[in-house]
């Protein structure tokens, strides 16, 4: 087994350029493996990064249909609006769970971009994960989702379905309120469910979803755009 170099190891070194530094020149040029693996991971995050904007624009076909169908006719009712939201928490479960995907390869692509690229451009900075090649190593014998299903939704909500379900809301408050013969809460009631009751469990709901969005939390996510807005304590 060949020994060790102190080049391995040591981000200070001046001649650490094993990785980083070679991928920029000739020899490490387009068609090195490096450069082809750094290519693919690039290919498969894009392909996770399409089908989380599939889903978005499905859910929005789908809550646009239903508002128009709802507000078409004044004896349409008011409950078909809850039913779209209903689907939205549907889509925005399936969006989590492919944002969990995408998070793992967009987290490969961004160590290359962390500990090869910004190193071999400028090396003055050193490393920032001397661990880096042990970690993605790992990473590839045994790939793991790295973030929580609760941060994956609170990734979605803050990104889009917040919105939405915002919308969503709006429109059922006043089709309930305007849209209708009879005055609220009478106006929002179901079957047997008095209409302060469904108002209760709407708003429930719906601040259930804001408080997951913006609850404090550490973020495990990988972050291709650090904005201060964002609220991460990493």
């Amino acid at each position: 087994m060949a020994k060790r170099s102190t080049k391995d190891i040591d981000p200070t070194d001046a001649e650490h350029r094993e990785v980083g530094g070679g991928l920029l020149e000739e020899q490490m040029g387009p068609s090195s493996s490096l450069a082809h693996l750094y290519r693919g991971e690039v290919h498969r995050m894009q392909v996770w990064r399409e089908r989380l904007d599939q889903t978005t624009n499905w859910a929005v076909i789908v809550m646009s249909a239903i508002i128009t169908w709802a507000f078409s006719s004044q004896t349409n009712p008011h409950y078909i609006v809850l039913l779209g939201t209903t689907a939205l928490v549907a889509f925005l479960f399936i969006e989590a769970h492919r944002y969990r995907g995408y998070d793992l390869w967009r987290g490969r692509v961004r160590m290359f971009q962390r500990n090869v690229f910004a190193y071999g451009l400028d090396a003055s900075g050193g490393l920032e994960e001397p661990d880096w090649r042990q970690k993605l190593g790992q990473d590839y014998r045994r790939p793991v989702i790295k973030i929580s299903l609760e941060e994956s939704v609170a990734h979605r909500l803050r990104r889009i379905y917040l919105f939405l379900f915002t919308v969503m809301l709006g429109a059922w408050g006043i089709h309930v309120v305007a849209f209708t013969t009879q005055p609220w809460p009478d106006s929002a009631s179901i079957g047997p469910l008095p209409g302060l009751v469904v108002t209760g469990i709407v708003v429930a709901l719906y601040l259930v979803a804001v408080g997951i969005a913006f609850r404090p939390r550490t973020w495990q996510a990988e972050d291709e755009l650090h904005e201060q807005a964002v609220g991460s304590h990493r």
